[in-house]
């Protein structure tokens, strides 16, 4: 049902987005979604959630001012390439819209915090990093500059924009100012 639901939310948007017609791609009876999901916004729930669980691809080159700059880049990537923006912006879009979604996106974002905050803990072991520094706060710091471009101003996203959301939370992690410690 998730293939289904992505497919027909990439091709058509959220307003236009219908159980019967994800039903009829996906080959199910509307009854089973009603029943299981409970409509659109349980399946854009779903898809987030089945998403947090992938595996994304941390940067690990041993040096975290390259590893948070790719991870930036990362972002950057899937939301300016053709071949891969439309879908996460489309469901990014649609879980905004929505209170079961919203709460799958908060979930998504935290998973996915979590799993990137590995590059800052790789670099308080190394001394690269204050050991105090939070890192699921630089991580969030590093990324949260594109998203408002992306989803909040509309503003075009550009690589220079990435490089600098990474060194400012760089800078300001150095400067201790993501003391996990702090109130």
């Amino acid at each position: 049902m998730v293939t289904a639901t992505l497919a027909e939310l990439t091709e058509k948007g959220y307003d236009q987005l219908t159980v019967d017609a994800i039903c009829h791609r996906a080959g199910v009876h509307k009854a089973t979604v009603y029943r299981r999901w409970g409509g659109v916004d349980g399946l854009i729930a779903d898809a987030l959630a089945l998403s947090a669980d992938q595996p994304w691809p941390i940067p690990d080159t041993g040096n975290v001012d390259e590893d948070i700059q790719l991870l930036a880049l990362e972002v950057y990537t899937t939301f300016t390439d053709p071949d891969l923006r439309t879908t996460p912006t489309a469901l990014i879009g649609a879980a905004l819209r929505s209170t079961l979604g919203a709460a799958a996106l908060s979930a998504f974002f935290t998973a996915r915090h979590q799993q990137a905050a590995e590059i800052v803990t790789r670099a308080v072991k190394r001394g690269q990093l204050p050991a105090s520094v939070d890192p699921v706060e630089l991580v969030r710091a590093a990324t949260a500059p594109l998203y408002h471009r992306l989803f909040i101003t509309g503003e075009p996203l550009d690589e220079p924009a990435a490089h600098r959301a990474a060194a400012a939370a760089l800078l300001a992690a150095r400067a201790s100012l993501f003391d996990a410690a702090a109130p």
